[in-house]
């Protein structure tokens, strides 16, 4: 029965990502037309359908599929992990890390570059790495699992502190890079091109790769830590192997598309509320629905103040945020 409800639901959220991705390159402020845009007998400089198609909208959706989808796996990752239904993924600091990194580098202007990863994605990179660190140092004794409690309370203690230091590079920084950084603290999925997807997807497969392995132990751990190791869940491997999938996960769509708020939120609880619990389907819907979620986010963003561009972080708050106090309502 799990089996045959796993398979509708796939099809399902699988044709609603797999509609949003193809339709989305589609609308804008400037129609195009699909068949010159393939027409391989005008040169792509003289092109301006293939070039709005291929530079301007299909990175950009494959983006946001991308950060959608990964974001919505961290965030129900989270929640089980954490025991809290109110988590995110940024709720460890891994987001704000990552922020931090990113404002260092459009502040002071570095041109380190590795492959086709720029300075800023890789300072992204290399402040979430070292937040997930120390949040993972502060968490573990050898031996025993991760304490969630101290987990949750290193990540708003490393929140509020990598918050007031981006606040204090900024007020130093001049108005072109403060400009900069508020911007790329939006969140945006114009990349521009294919180049930083093809270089996030070693993490994002990663990631994704270990959130299969987890839906039945998390299952269990959600009931709680001792009956999950009673049930033969070696807890502290799966605490592990939650933690390090989900601030993979985080990390990537940072560092790709910004820090875009609620999406690991809104997705997950969504989804439970229409097929329920069991992660065996919440995590693989999460995924799938996420990417269309957050495709459509950004279809209003650039369409709805056409010619101007809406931050798809703002499109996401305004939908997450009320979503976010009905929630907290409910709970209460």
């Amino acid at each position: 029965m799990v089996r045959a409800r796993l398979t509708s639901v796939v099809c399902a959220y699988g044709a609603l990502a797999l509609g949003a991705c193809l339709a989305a390159p589609l609308i804008g402020s400037t129609h195009i037309s699909l068949a010159r845009a393939f027409d391989r007998s005008v040169p792509f400089a003289d092109n301006v359908d293939a070039q709005i198609f291929f530079v301007a909208r299909m990175p950009r959706v494959l983006t946001g599929a991308i950060v959608g989808s990964t974001l919505a796996a961290a965030g129900v990752v989270m929640q089980a992990l954490l025991g809290n239904p109110l988590a995110t993924p940024f709720t460890l600091g891994v987001s704000t890390g990552a922020a931090l990194g990113a404002v260092l580098a459009i502040t002071f202007g570095s041109s380190l570059a590795v492959g086709v990863l720029a300075s800023v994605p890789l300072a992204s990179l290399a402040g979430a790495v070292v937040a997930s660190a120390i949040v993972y140092a502060l968490a573990t004794r050898p031996g025993r699992p991760i304490s969630t409690m101290v987990l949750l309370l290193a990540g708003v203690t490393l929140n509020a502190f990598f918050s007031a230091l981006i606040l204090f590079v900024q007020y130093a920084a001049d108005f072109t890079q403060a400009y900069r950084t508020i911007r790329w603290l939006m969140g945006d999925l114009d990349v521009g091109s294919f180049a930083p997807i093809v270089a996030s997807l070693p993490m994002v497969l990663l990631s994704l790769g270990i959130f299969a392995f987890l839906p039945r132990p998390l299952n269990l751990l959600s009931v709680g830590a001792d009956t999950a190791a009673t049930r033969g869940v070696d807890v502290g491997r799966t605490q592990r192997l939650a933690f390090l999938s989900a601030s993979l996960a985080t990390a990537a769509a940072v560092s790709l598309a910004g820090p875009i708020g609620f999406v690991g939120i809104v997705v997950p609880h969504l989804v439970r509320l229409m097929v329920g619990v069991d992660h065996r389907v919440v995590l693989p819907a999460s995924a799938l629905f996420g990417a269309a979620f957050l495709v459509g986010c950004d279809l209003v963003a650039r369409t709805v103040l056409a010619p101007v561009e809406v931050p798809v972080g703002v499109v996401t708050a305004m939908v997450g945020g009320p979503f976010f106090l009905w929630l907290l309502v409910r709970k209460s």
